[in-house]
């Protein structure tokens, strides 16, 4: 477990959570839902950065208010469906963080996402398009705040909980 990667996600507010984490037990193959509800900014970081992590999220967090964001339509995964979610705010806070860490992210990690939750994955593409054009039908555009960044270690399939931390900065500040 020592050797397994740091994931960072940002939280969602309990409502969204709740909706979205309810879709996903609904289509995403119950073999393979391993985790909740979440939208991942970094998939990888090192073991050897456990320390410094925890770290820079709490005094990020500290520092900024929770970013505005919103659920902008439905993004297609190929063998599956996500909610996508536009979000200035919390892009410029991942971009802070990947300064930070600069010259230790994975290739995957070292270009800005494109901010989703994933309800449905590992499906045929038959079924991703039909639960597409199902969701897409009744889904209407949502605002939120991130709530915080969470913290957790990669334990094959699962993930470990390693800390969140909360938005606490001032609006405008």
């Amino acid at each position: 477990m020592a050797s397994q990667p740091f994931i960072v996600t940002a939280e969602l507010p309990p409502d969204l959570f709740k909706w979205a984490d309810a879709l996903r037990r609904t289509h995403f193959p119950p073999e393979r839902n391993w985790l909740q509800a979440h939208v991942t900014l970094f998939h990888s970081f090192a073991p050897s950065l456990r320390r410094e992590l925890p770290a820079l999220l709490a005094r990020i967090a500290a520092e900024h208010a929770a970013p505005s964001a919103r659920i902008d339509g439905l993004m297609d995964l190929g063998q599956g469906a996500a909610l996508a979610i536009a979000s200035p705010p919390m892009l410029a806070i991942r971009e802070r963080i990947a300064e930070h860490f600069h010259g230790a992210l994975t290739a995957q990690d070292q270009h800005p996402p494109r901010l989703h939750i994933t309800i449905q994955n590992k499906v045929t593409r038959e079924a991703a398009r039909a639960l597409q054009a199902e969701l897409g039908r009744a889904l209407e555009s949502r605002r939120f705040r991130f709530t915080g960044l969470g913290l957790h270690h990669y334990c094959n399939p699962h993930w470990q909980a390693q800390g969140t931390w909360r938005f606490r900065g001032k609006e405008g500040g």
